[in-house]
């Protein structure tokens, strides 16, 4: 239950990050946003703060910020309906259908002739004698529908159709660009908490390895791969890689002594390794705060890499869909890491933050990527695309994702509970 609580947790703050990326720039861009949700389904918790209803929805497993535009508008008042409104300096404020508001307040009263509540934001009604009265509308007037259903009209210059391509595609790329950069902050963190790799001594070199058939020692500082410093890991990794099994020359300082030795990495999946396990305690020390930053960046654009060509293998079919990991994979493997403590838990927030940027940003329908390729065709054709259109590409791109997680939890389960 626990492992379940923190997933939730995690998750709920990585999707509201990324919700408020979309937030913030659509409101720079003068954007209505009617909505910022967090979770799908129904409606747990709901308020209205100025133009914007912030609530909890019942599915933790997303969120979405809702801009006027984005869907064709249901905001509308149909001739003949019965309305009652409140005036403040010379325009309509408050537009009821259902009942007159307290009868302290000015009342305007009449059926509705013609209204128009995006372009010229005015209403004509029909009095009881049957005279029309032309009533200006204000541009944050409030349609209520009844005393649950209030909804803001949205003028065509607070609507997302109405914005320039910059501003539209920023403010769908902003979400995304949210998790890339907590990222960044992240590996800061944690690379500040935990330190930096700078030193590769030897602790133990495996029987009949590579790095033992060669000479290497417990005990030796490994320095250097064919002549390439390497400090840390990462890059001892990479040179390895970069050999692709052939013997690679290794550089060790032995006491005072500096010796080289020739070593055949041997491939082990998609890596390649000479044997050797580090004094973990003395390959760190304490990290200046420009170069936690620098390794925030490093570690992030290593991983995008990673993740992007993992991606192209599986949709090449180099990889199995079967490897891919779903919520409840990501629940079990985010509980143990906070089980291991804070450090694990910061670096798994990374990575599935950096996840849900680079999978947002693929032009799936339904994801942030289509909505920009939509923007991009938009600005090509240099005329708006039907909204209801779009609207039924992304809805069977959901659909599609729905199912695709579905099979993902299914094989998470199956090779949780039962391998």
């Amino acid at each position: 239950m626990q492992q379940v609580i923190v997933f939730i947790l995690v998750l709920s703050f990585l999707v509201f990050i990324h919700e408020l990326g979309h937030f913030l720039f659509a409101k720079r861009a003068g954007i209505l946003v009617r909505e910022f949700a967090i979770g799908f389904g129904p409606k747990i918790f709901g308020k209205i703060h100025g133009e914007t209803m912030y609530s909890i929805r019942a599915l933790p497993l997303g969120g979405f910020v809702r801009m006027a535009g984005e869907d064709a508008e249901l905001v509308e008042l149909k001739t003949g309906t019965l309305v009652y409104a409140t005036q403040t300096a010379d325009k309509l404020d408050h537009v009821y259908l259902y009942e007159p508001p307290q009868q302290d307040q000015a009342v305007v009263m009449g059926r509705v002739v013609e209204a128009d509540l995006e372009k010229e934001l005015y209403i004509l009604l029909e009095d009881q004698d049957g005279r029309e009265h032309h009533y200006t509308l204000h541009p944050q007037a409030m349609i209520h529908y009844d005393q649950k259903n209030v909804v803001q009209i949205a003028p065509l210059d607070r609507q997302f159709g109405s914005k320039t391509t910059g501003q539209k595609a920023m403010a769908i790329f902003a979400g995304p660009l949210f998790n890339i950069v907590l990222t960044v902050i992240l590996f800061t963190v944690l690379t500040m908490m935990s330190g930096i790799e700078d030193r590769l001594p030897v602790d133990e070199v495996v029987a009949n390895s590579p790095a033992a058939k060669a000479g290497i020692q417990a005990g030796d500082l490994i320095t250097a791969v064919d002549g390439k410093e390497v400090r840390n890991m990462d890059q001892l990794r990479y040179a390895l890689i970069e050999s692709k099994g052939r013997e690679v020359k290794v550089t060790v300082k032995r006491g005072e002594q500096v010796k080289e030795f020739g070593v055949t990495p041997q491939k082990n999946g998609e890596l390649y390794q000479i044997g050797v396990q580090f004094i973990h305690d003395e390959m760190r020390r304490e990290a200046s705060f420009g170069e936690a930053i620098g390794a925030g960046f490093t570690k992030t654009y290593d991983w995008t890499v990673m993740i992007v060509d993992s991606l192209g293998k599986l949709v090449t079919g180099q990889m199995s869909v079967e490897s891919l990991g779903g919520p409840v994979q990501m629940g079990n493997i985010t509980g143990k890491a906070a089980e291991s403590g804070i450090e694990p838990l910061i670096q798994i927030t990374a990575l599935l933050s950096l996840n849900l940027g680079i999978f947002n940003l693929l032009p799936i329908p339904a994801l942030d990527g289509s909505r920009l390729v939509f923007i991009g065709l938009e600005a090509i054709r240099r005329r708006p695309i039907d909204p209801t259109k779009e609207s039924m590409v992304h809805f069977v791109g959901f659909a599609l994702l729905m199912m695709l997680m579905i099979f993902v939890t299914y094989n998470d389960i199956r090779k949780i509970f039962f391998s």
